[in-house]
């Protein structure tokens, strides 16, 4: 088997943010055979405007993004809630991968969200609007792929994701449902 690229997309820009450490616990606990490169330029894309969408000058940052989601074999949001759904750079970056219309790097793409937050329920709102979102933008969504952790200011006060064996054995879960897609379409190739 070919090894797996997994892209993640941080929504929070907080150096700090506890959805950031929870994409390294995550990138940490990969198995041999899965990537998990975490992109960070999510703060340098500007707001999705179709006049600054034409070929040849297209911003670097939003190029950078699309190339990058381009070569992945699945995206992982990672999401905190913010007023109840998603922060406004994660879905700045779906609606510049959605883009050309039919044809952008979301188009048929595995997708999952995940992430923490402050309330009770870990962001689950958040993450049903994110995986809405990526839905209509194209991509293939992983409905199966759950991971909301609740209390996020109290639990990673003073403790990283990956040194909590609770969410660690959570995020080793994911990881199955993420690369089967792809563990698929290779079996079929060589059927």
């Amino acid at each position: 088997m070919s090894k797996h690229t997994i892209l993640a997309l941080v929504g929070s820009l907080r150096a700090e943010s506890h959805n950031r450490k929870l994409a390294e616990a995550i990138q940490l606990n990969a198995p041999e055979n899965v990537e998990v490169q975490i992109h960070d330029s999510l703060g340098n894309i500007p707001f999705y405007n179709e006049d600054i969408d034409v070929e040849g000058q297209v911003p670097a940052a939003a190029a950078a993004l699309r190339a990058a989601a381009a070569d992945a074999d699945t995206l992982l949001l990672v999401t905190p809630e913010h007023n109840g759904t998603m922060p406004a750079s994660l879905k700045n970056a779906i609606d510049w991968l959605s883009r050309p219309y039919g044809a952008g790097a979301l188009a048929g793409k595995p997708t999952a969200v995940v992430g923490t937050a402050f309330g009770q329920f870990g962001g689950v709102w958040a993450q049903d609007e994110a995986r809405k979102a990526v839905g209509i933008a194209g991509a293939k969504v992983l409905e199966d792929v759950k991971l909301a952790i609740p209390g996020s200011m109290i639990r990673f006060a003073e403790l990283h994701p990956k040194d909590d064996a609770e969410v660690v054995e959570q995020i080793k879960g994911i990881f199955e449902p993420l690369t089967a897609v792809q563990d698929e379409e290779e079996e079929e190739v060589a059927a």
